[in-house]
């Protein structure tokens, strides 16, 4: 359930901001507690100390981190929003308190349904089309995307892609009532063979 340990290219994604975010904040904390401890050790500064610890150091510096880690994050979550392809598999999930339901959505119409196992192909991008029954929830999965809420009344879509079959640890991950500790559900990624057993038996 770990977000470090990513098993597909949207985790990864998610993983290399989280590691670049963290070496911004420790550089910016790094040049905050050394212009402090400046403050103290150097008790007679120039003009020209001001410039450099102040203007340069103090202002310049951080804007100049949280800029990049700003349109480096917008990148990322560009890259993060599904887009249109020929191999997308769409998954329905819906929520209800104190459980998921799953359901492939099949050229059809039909398609078996699913209690707290979200099943998926690996290799391939799955839509997981996220909706609530009741309250707020949010659909996670730390080893394959980011969050998605599932709100009442609103349809939200998120781009799962597990890069080997496997099994992934999912958890709602907003508050929604007494049961919340408990509303998890597993996700097993197949490989091609399997994947056919799972849509055979679902339509």
């Amino acid at each position: 359930m770990s977000t470090l340990a990513p098993g597909g290219p949207s985790a990864g994604a998610i993983a290399n901001l989280w590691w670049v975010m963290l070496a911004g904040a420790v550089a910016i904390f790094g040049l905050t507690t050394g212009l402090l401890g400046m403050a103290f050790l150097v008790r007679n500064g120039g003009p020209a100390s001001v410039r450099l610890w102040i203007i340069g150091l103090g202002i310049a510096f951080p804007t100049t981190v949280l800029i990049v880690l700003l349109l480096y994050g917008l990148v990322i979550g560009e890259r993060l929003q599904p887009v249109a392809a020929a191999d997308v598999v769409e998954i329905e999930a819906i929520a209800r308190q104190w459980h998921w339901r799953f359901r492939p959505v099949l050229a059809d119409g039909r398609g078996q349904e699913t209690i707290g196992v979200l099943h998926i192909p690996a290799g391939r991008p799955v839509d997981v089309i996220v909706r609530s029954e009741d309250v707020i929830h949010s659909f996670w999965v730390p080893a394959l995307a980011g969050k998605m809420d599932a709100i009442p009344g609103k349809t939200n879509r998120l781009r799962l892609v597990a890069a080997q079959p496997g099994r992934y640890g999912g958890v709602c991950a907003e508050f929604c009532g007494i049961g919340h500790s408990g509303n998890r559900f597993l996700v097993i990624a197949h490989d091609p063979a399997s994947w056919a057993g799972v849509l055979a038996a679902a339509s």
